[in-house]
């Protein structure tokens, strides 16, 4: 290589940084308008802390009320018969959709969280005494659970075996309005009026002897009443 040939090897490198530079720029000037031209996040209206939480109103529309709440149509449509077949059994416990659409969320997240490849049922884990899980020797033979030495929970709503067999009325575990069913039940028995709040207070406790818990399903109940994801 000869002298005179470094120079125009130093400009073809300085040309080349320049065309980088360029591309660069125009990365992020276009960026910028990509940017911009997103849609805004919709705000969250914040949630009051009442006890009970607000009743959520009458749906009209399934599949829109649904999206908007970011739930399945098929466990709003649960819920919402669970706490109508509810009312009937127990009309002085003014139970809501949005309070068993809570429990829901919590549970399972609307049966999303801990479906197995079998048809989506939910099997919670062993409840041997290991770890942070309580013991709670087989109440039902495996029926329910698959486990005949230990009950786990089943369900959406996650009921043990022997729960079930008090409030189920028959019916499968799996299914989200049978399931929602079950737990307003659970949660209306001993006379409670879910209207007041020590009546919900002590129907969540029955629940779940949780604060956190009680707070959480609060939570995402006064979510729904505002017609917003929890």
């Amino acid at each position: 290589m000869t002298a005179g040939s470094r120079p125009s090897g130093r400009a073809g490198c300085g040309g080349f940084v320049g065309l980088i530079a360029t591309v660069l720029l125009v990365v992020i000037v276009v960026g910028v308008f990509l940017v911009d031209e997103r849609e805004p996040e919709e705000e969250r209206v914040p949630v009051p802390d009442d006890v009970p939480p607000a009743r959520a109103s009458t749906v009209h529309d399934l599949a829109a009320t649904a999206e908007s709440l970011s739930m399945p149509e098929e466990h709003l449509a649960g819920y919402i018969s669970g706490a109508q077949t509810v009312a009937s059994e127990f009309p002085s416990c003014n139970i809501a959709w949005n309070t068993l659409a809570g429990i829901g969320f919590i549970e399972s997240h609307h049966g999303t969280y801990g479906a197995g490849e079998d048809g989506g049922r939910i099997i919670g884990p062993r409840l041997d005494g290991s770890g942070e899980f309580m013991e709670i020797p087989d109440t039902d033979n495996g029926e329910l659970d698959g486990d005949p030495e230990y009950d786990r929970a089943v369900g959406p709503m996650q009921f043990l075996p022997e729960s079930w067999g008090i409030y189920g009325a028959g019916g499968d575990p799996h299914d989200i309005g049978d399931a929602a069913a079950a737990a307003g039940r659970l949660l209306c028995g001993h006379d409670r009026d879910l209207d007041t709040a020590d009546g919900w207070s002590r129907a969540l406790f029955s629940y779940n002897r949780s604060e956190e818990y009680m707070i959480s399903v609060r939570d995402a109940a006064a979510n729904y009443a505002l017609g917003q994801a929890a």
